[in-house]
């Protein structure tokens, strides 16, 4: 767990939270809940699911539905006229006539297509929607993946900067004692007034690494504040657990497959695999069950008479039909051939992806367990350059008193003893990132996140 730490000394042990700090685990539930991102993803499987529903209705029958009145000439000749939409079709016979007396026309009519057996195209457009909406789904696992690993490791860097600012400030206390007690030496003519110089300068040095730190920390609160949601000065972690070295465990082996990012980029494989399904039912005859039921009227007869009025505005001819058609895109070949050659290197495009990302993800974790063993090793030796710095400031500042050294010897010992207390602190946690670096690799930080809350 991570929280705010305000002791201005180095850590040592379990300290007690905060109250109403947050924790690691809180910080990334708050990050999946109001990341923006996180949101996109969501909207997108919702926007797949709808293809999904869309592609379904090409099982259903198709019924379209026709109402219309005109009022126009009813000359017609013979002769052949090729499919176009420009020129409105006029039915009935000749009449040898060519005159612009216009009548009433009434249409009204129903056509219900329904094709029984499509060779599986239609699956294989359903399937592709279903492709669809599982990618969608394995890119909101990884982004709430890599939102998860972002958000512990803003908490980490956090935690570290607030660790250089407790033992900076310790080593600005140290400074501060040590030019107050040379300050009434020189005072009272028993130190020179160099001596006052120097240490007044080590406290000013002093106060600038704390300064720097402090800003570290500012920057680092305000990178958190955007993945949890919470303005930068109201963010107050939980980085006790942190405190104490994890124990230490074997690391499980890794599987590429079970990481997020490799999920998502199968399920873009089986995308792009389903695509070109579709395209290999493409070329074939497609069948049309059709029923119509239609009327007509005219206010005109076939001698030629204009009944005038208000006849024709009702439908009073009816007929109905019953059909069974087919097509077949004869010339349609060369152009799915060349889609499927397209759609069959986009698949080996994607293949190749996975597995340069396996080889990516098999790379990032051997890097991760090497960080993680090694920084194991520097935490087991930090407390010993601790001790050991503690030791010579305290000899250092003896002899100074007894006369027998100097202001140097005691203003290099204190900085290395508060270098010292920050490489001690950094170390411990430099262990807590390589467990998250391992974790993030395998493509599950749970582990990481149910240690961290012990």
């Amino acid at each position: 767990m991570l929280l705010a730490l305000a002791a201005a000394g180095p850590a040592t042990g379990q300290q007690t939270p905060a109250p109403g700090s947050l924790t690691v685990g809180q910080a990334i539930q708050r990050a999946l809940k109001n990341y923006p991102s996180i949101r996109v993803s969501q909207e997108q499987i919702n926007a797949a699911a709808a293809g999904i529903r869309l592609a379904r209705t090409a099982y259903l029958p198709h019924a379209d539905a026709l109402a219309q009145v005109n009022r126009g000439t009813r000359n017609n000749v013979f002769g052949l006229l090729l499919p176009q939409s420009a020129i409105p079709s006029i039915s009935g016979p000749v009449l040898g006539t060519n005159n612009f007396g216009t009548t009433w026309g009434t249409a009204l009519g129903v056509l219900v297509t329904w094709e029984p057996f499509d060779f599986g195209l239609r699956r294989a457009n359903l399937d592709v929607a279903s492709a669809l909406e599982a990618e969608s789904a394995a890119a909101l696992k990884r982004t709430e993946y890599e939102i998860a690993v972002a958000t512990a490791d803003a908490c980490l860097t956090l935690a570290a900067a607030q660790e250089t600012v407790r033992a900076a400030q310790a080593g600005v206390d140290r400074a501060g004692v040590l030019l107050r007690t040379i300050a009434a030496q020189v005072n009272a003519q028993l130190r020179p007034g160099a001596d006052a110089s120097r240490a007044e300068a080590e406290l000013a040095a002093a106060r600038t690494q704390w300064i720097q730190a402090q800003q570290a920390t500012d920057v680092a609160r305000a990178t958190l504040s955007q993945f949890v949601g919470i303005p930068p000065d109201q963010i107050t972690l939980d980085v006790s657990a942190w405190h104490q070295l994890p124990p230490e465990q074997d690391v499980p082996a890794l599987d590429p497959a079970k990481n997020p990012v490799a999920l998502e980029q199968n399920a873009a494989v089986e995308e792009t695999l389903a695509r070109l399904r579709a395209l290999e039912r493409s070329y074939f005859p497609r069948f049309y069950l059709q029923g119509s039921a239609y009327a007509r009227g005219s206010g005109a007869e076939n001698n030629g008479k204009i009944l005038g009025g208000l006849n024709g505005l009702a439908p009073n001819t009816q007929n109905y039909a019953l059909g069974f058609t087919v097509t077949f895109p004869v010339s349609d070949l060369p152009s799915i051939r060349a889609r499927q050659a397209a759609q069959t290197a986009t698949v080996r495009a994607q293949q190749a992806r996975s597995e340069q990302i396996a080889t990516d993800l098999r790379a990032q974790w051997n890097r991760a367990v090497a960080m993680l063993n090694g920084a194991r090793r520097i935490a087991a030796n930090t407390p010993t350059q601790v001790a050991a710095a503690r030791t010579a400031t305290q000899q250092a500042t003896a002899r100074y008193e007894a006369g027998l050294g100097t202001i140097t010897e005691v203003a290099e010992a204190q900085r290395l003893l508060t270098q010292s207390e920050i490489d001690d602190a950094l170390a411990r946690l430099a262990v807590w990132r390589g467990l998250l670096g391992v974790a993030a690799a395998a493509g599950d930080i749970q582990p990481f996140v149910a240690e961290a809350g012990r």
